[in-house]
């Protein structure tokens, strides 16, 4: 939100003895094509992450197009983000359900597969095995009990 405040913001620093219209107009056109740069720049700026299909086929990079269900859009953006990969999603509405096609550039294809590799992962549950922490407790107890034990005294322990 601040960013968006500061690129609206137009500072006008005008230091002159006198403030003419003259020195004004010229300020004015300083301002403008300052302006008129920023744009061109915005322009030429190639947008990163999700896009519109139209934005994505206009970089002529090729793109390729997946199916997947609609149950966690959400998810798979997350994982897509996570990899920098430039995709776009657009709702195929000709079947029952409704599937997504994910379109994505075609040199982002060794990512993408990545990518959706983890998703699919983390949405069908399967997360590496930890053991169980009852078992490796038992086997530190069993360790502990191995240990030899110290006979002390008191009055060892009092330094007597």
């Amino acid at each position: 939100m601040q960013e968006e405040v500061e690129n609206r913001t137009v500072n006008l620093v005008i230091t002159s003895t006198k403030l003419t219209a003259r020195t004004l107009a010229a300020a004015l056109k300083k301002i403008k094509v300052h302006y008129d740069l920023s744009l061109a720049k915005k322009r030429n700026q190639k947008p990163t992450g999700k896009q519109t299909v139209q934005e994505l086929i206009g970089q002529n990079q090729g793109t390729q197009t997946i199916n997947i269900d609609a149950t966690d859009i959400k998810g798979f953006e997350r994982y897509a983000q996570k990899y920098g990969v430039d995709y776009a999603i657009k709702k195929d509405i000709t079947e029952n359900p409704p599937k997504y096609l994910v379109f994505f550039k075609a040199r982002d294809a060794d990512v993408l597969t990545q990518a959706l590799k983890e998703y699919t992962a983390s949405a069908l549950g399967v997360r590496r095995s930890k053991g169980s922490l009852l078992k490796e407790l038992a086997k530190y107890k069993a360790l502990v009990a191995e240990l030899p034990k110290k006979a002390r005294d008191k009055l060892q322990e009092l330094g007597r």
